[in-house]
């Protein structure tokens, strides 16, 4: 894994333990050499996770809609901020950029992102490790709603597994790159960037 993209909220939320979350993970991404992807705003724990990465010196490759620049406040500081026209053309080139993503807290977006990108590997159009930093129990009760559905038969256990869980970054990401194939047995290469 290079690049791992991150999945967070506009707003910081109501406790000062997503924010710390957010600078760990990024203070980890650093200090593994790996480049952060993310939506490419300065608010919410966008902001946080962008600005604590920049000040280990790390990558920050950053995605955002031109009509997002202002509700979003495009960060004015990253290595390199891609615009795009459509939310569409903002999850793909984020897919596109990353080896693995996490989702932090967040709301309607970042379930948005989540799920797409989990149910573009439970069809097989990657094999990207997908993960959730659970900060403080936040995804609770979204992993019992999950494991409700696979208990009820609506998810397949296999494809419950393609989630992968904790509360802690550096666990996370050990977890991560464990699950990761090996592209020369799966017949799946890294494209080139556009």
């Amino acid at each position: 894994m290079k690049r791992i993209c991150v999945f967070c909220g506009s707003n910081r939320g109501n406790l000062p333990a997503y924010e710390e979350a957010a600078r760990l993970l990024a203070k980890t991404l650093a200090e593994k050499k790996l480049e952060l992807v993310f939506g490419g705003g300065q608010v919410g724990l966008m902001g946080v996770i962008a600005d604590a990465m920049l000040a280990q010196q790390g990558e920050v490759l950053g995605v955002i809609p031109r009509a997002l620049f202002k509700k979003e406040a495009a960060h004015p500081n990253l290595t390199r901020l891609y615009e795009v026209d459509s939310m569409h053309e903002r999850k793909q080139l984020m897919y596109d950029l990353s080896d693995g993503f996490i989702a932090l807290p967040g709301g309607w977006g970042t379930l948005d992102e989540l799920c797409e990108i989990v149910t573009w590997s439970q069809l097989g159009i990657h094999r990207k490790p997908c993960g959730l930093l659970n900060t403080e129990g936040f995804f609770d009760a979204l992993l019992q709603f999950i494991n409700d559905c696979t208990r009820r038969e609506f998810i397949h256990p296999s494809h419950r597994d393609l989630l992968i869980v904790d509360h802690s970054p550096e666990t996370l990401l050990e977890k991560m790159k464990a699950s990761c194939p090996n592209p020369s047995q799966n017949g799946l290469e890294k494209k080139p960037l556009k």
